[in-house]
């Protein structure tokens, strides 16, 4: 549902967020290194490397944080691998489980990740009164449940069809 803005022009949510998404990649500066990297690979080795000093990182972590499909996040951790910047190993209690390990390529840039990724939240957060901020957060989680619960119900229809 689109409403007016107090200039006279449709607003649209979906298009309001694409349009912040497409600012956020714009803004972000990454280490040299990183230039390489899609902007998926980047965010999940940046969670990767903010989720390893709490505990094990497996791909399920990574499928269910970015609410991508599994093949996305092997393609995307594949390609993280052989450009070096992370490895797997096998879980001890189960193989079929592998441990994503930053490699010391990107130990290295943890400091320049974990300053850019402060300097962008608190750029996105410049002048937004704490409320406001939880208010916002709430209706984007809240939206990712219904875009979520949307494609579930689609896939139950798909398998109905079938």
């Amino acid at each position: 549902m689109e409403t007016q803005s107090e200039h006279g022009r449709t607003r649209d949510v979906g298009r309001l967020i694409n349009t912040l998404s497409h600012q956020l990649k714009r803004q972000i500066s990454f280490p040299k290194e990183e230039s390489s990297l899609t902007n998926i690979q980047r965010l999940v080795l940046n969670y990767i490397l903010f989720h390893v000093l709490k505990g094990d990182v497996y791909q399920k972590d990574i499928e269910k944080e970015f609410q991508i499909r599994r093949s996305t996040a092997t393609a995307t951790l594949q390609l993280l691998e052989r450009k070096g910047f992370i490895c797997r190993e096998t879980a001890e209690w189960d193989a079929r489980f592998k441990k994503l390990i930053p490699t010391e390529k990107t130990e290295k840039l943890r400091e320049q990740i974990i300053s850019n990724t402060q300097y962008m939240e608190n750029l996105l957060r410049t002048g937004i009164p704490e409320e406001d901020l939880q208010v916002c957060l709430r209706v984007l989680e809240r939206m990712s449940e219904n875009l979520s619960g949307n494609e579930k119900q689609k896939g139950k229809e798909t398998v109905k069809d079938e």
